[in-house]
């Protein structure tokens, strides 16, 4: 297998530190000043250094704030989905890959880096970043920032009707990346933890292959409209939750800012759900806010998970029993993106297409 990015960003050092039992996790919901108005690559990203500058100042202010209120000290943090620049509205996948995705090694995270290892916390975020391995594309990362200001875990979505995806290009991202390297758990001093992308929270299976893998605190960065009643994300959250008995940690947008979409259409939301799907923190709808916050007690977990009953869904998993479902039933085709002349670059109207075409196909069968 090829040397991959992700490998080493997993394998990355992380700097000493007693194991905490309890601490503070905090889903951040900040406005994003969006980018895609920026007329250029320069000034997009002037405005990402804005927005990191203010992602400093809001984990400093509120890192003191949970620890004089609460007595606990903020060891997680968790920032909405595309914090840095918005989400892409009519730009090619070329232009937005050029405006708006980083470099692997690049100032952006970098700057994050500096923050994470400034306030001594664990920095999970999410943007859109490049591979080096298919230059031609870009994918949507979540990622997470030890303490000593390095990447030790690198999440591409697997799931989106906007952007292109590791099952686009499947058999040779597994090539290069591995399978540990599409489903990555962190295992650091704070918990095992693996992130889920936004809409993907939707989508059981992708929490459980990381449940799979031992994860016990999901970092989810979303944005997502706020609502008054329970949303079909609200529910999800909190199944996820229950059903692989982990924590879940979401941070919304309080908005977003510079797009022709009215800003605070995106906003609320953000909460730590417990592993037994309890709310225990949520931000309200309406600006940026540090109220959802909570305490995460790794020991509590542990020893709900190594206890018998039938509330233990997740030791009682038959996996193998769905195994040959699962490997027999095509309904979203791999390899979209990848062809005989290698890596082709889509049109924003393909994703669309493409699950079209999947609908027809698997409506013949009599399977939808």
């Amino acid at each position: 297998m090829k040397e991959s990015p992700l490998d080493l960003a997993t394998d990355a050092p992380m700097s000493p530190q007693p194991a905490p039992e309890r601490y503070a996790a905090l889903a951040l919901q900040l406005t994003t000043h969006c980018v895609n108005a920026c007329p250029d690559r320069e000034s997009a990203r002037a405005r990402m250094t804005d927005n990191i500058a203010r992602v400093r100042q809001k984990v400093a202010g509120s890192k003191a704030f949970i620890r004089q209120y609460s007595g606990e000290e903020a060891r997680l943090v968790v920032l909405p989905e595309y914090f840095l620049t918005g989400f892409p509205m009519g730009d090619s996948v070329a232009a937005w890959r050029d405006k708006a995705a980083l470099e692997i090694a690049g100032p952006e995270y970098e700057a994050l880096g500096a923050i994470a290892a400034d306030f001594g916390l664990y920095l999970a975020g999410n943007a859109y970043e490049v591979d080096p391995h298919f230059p031609e594309l870009y994918f949507q990362c979540c990622f997470l920032l030890a303490p000593s200001g390095d990447v030790v875990l690198r999440y591409r979505r697997m799931i989106s009707l906007s952007g292109p995806t590791p099952y686009d290009v499947w058999d040779r991202y597994l090539e290069i990346h591995g399978l540990e390297g599409v489903f990555p758990v962190a295992d650091t001093p704070i918990g095992r933890i693996a992130a889920i992308a936004s809409e993907e929270i939707l989508y059981p299976e992708i929490a459980r292959c990381h449940a799979m893998r031992g994860a016990e605190i999901f970092i989810h960065s979303t944005s997502e409209a706020g609502m008054a009643q329970d949303s079909i994300k609200e529910t999800a959250r909190r199944a996820r939750a229950l059903e692989n008995l982990a924590y879940v940690v979401s941070a919304n947008s309080a908005a977003l800012t510079d797009i022709p979409v009215p800003a605070e259409s995106t906003t609320g939301m953000s909460k730590v759900v417990d592993y037994h799907g309890h709310v225990m923190a949520e931000a309200m709808p309406g600006g940026e806010s540090m109220v959802a916050n909570a305490t995460i007690d790794l020991a509590a977990l542990r020893s709900t998970r190594r206890q018998t009953g039938l509330t233990n869904m997740l030791s009682r998993q038959p996996f193998q029993a769905y195994a040959a479902s699962y490997a027999q039933a095509e309904f979203r085709a791999p390899n979209g993106l990848l062809g005989e002349n290698g890596v082709r670059v889509p049109e924003r109207a393909d994703f669309v297409a493409g699950q079209l075409s999947d609908i027809e196909r698997l409506a013949r069968k009599g399977l939808i």
